[in-house]
């Protein structure tokens, strides 16, 4: 029997193949691109350690954007292989801040990094709303935004 142990909730990695529609008229990966890559590596991480989409709706709470900031070091091509890392740098109050690291899977090298923020809000009225203990007690308890 083997033991899979639980994902790490302060940081996540996957690793998939940049897709030909990806890629615009430069030749290389579009510059929005890189940000649906890591909200979308953010939101598996989120589902994989239980606290995803179903979660969030069943507390009538939500996490919404309210800032990313992305630095571009290399481009991205058709057909690379790339490794996506996410961390969570803070927690705590309204708010939750992550960084994703983007990389060229072949040789690491650093391709780009999105620093986001989040804001815990009400589905009901959309007002900012304290993110649950549960939470941030579960990514980790040394951590706050």
């Amino acid at each position: 029997m083997t033991h899979t142990p639980p994902p790490d909730p302060m940081q996540f990695s996957q690793r998939w193949r940049v897709r030909t529609y990806e890629v615009d008229e430069n030749g290389h990966v579009n510059n929005a691109v890189y940000l649906q890559w890591a909200e979308q590596l953010t939101a598996e991480h989120a589902e994989a350690i239980g606290f995803g989409r179903e979660w969030c709706l069943a507390r009538g709470r939500a996490w919404l954007v309210r800032r990313h900031e992305i630095t571009y070091h290399q481009p991205a091509r058709r057909a690379d292989e790339v490794e996506l890392t996410v961390r969570v740098l803070g927690i705590g109050g309204v708010r939750g801040r992550r960084n994703t690291e983007i990389r060229r899977a072949v040789d690491s090298a650093l391709l780009a990094e999105v620093t986001s923020e989040w804001v815990w809000v009400s589905l009901a009225d959309g007002r900012p709303t304290r993110v649950p203990a549960e939470l941030v007690t579960a990514v980790s308890p040394d951590v706050r935004a």
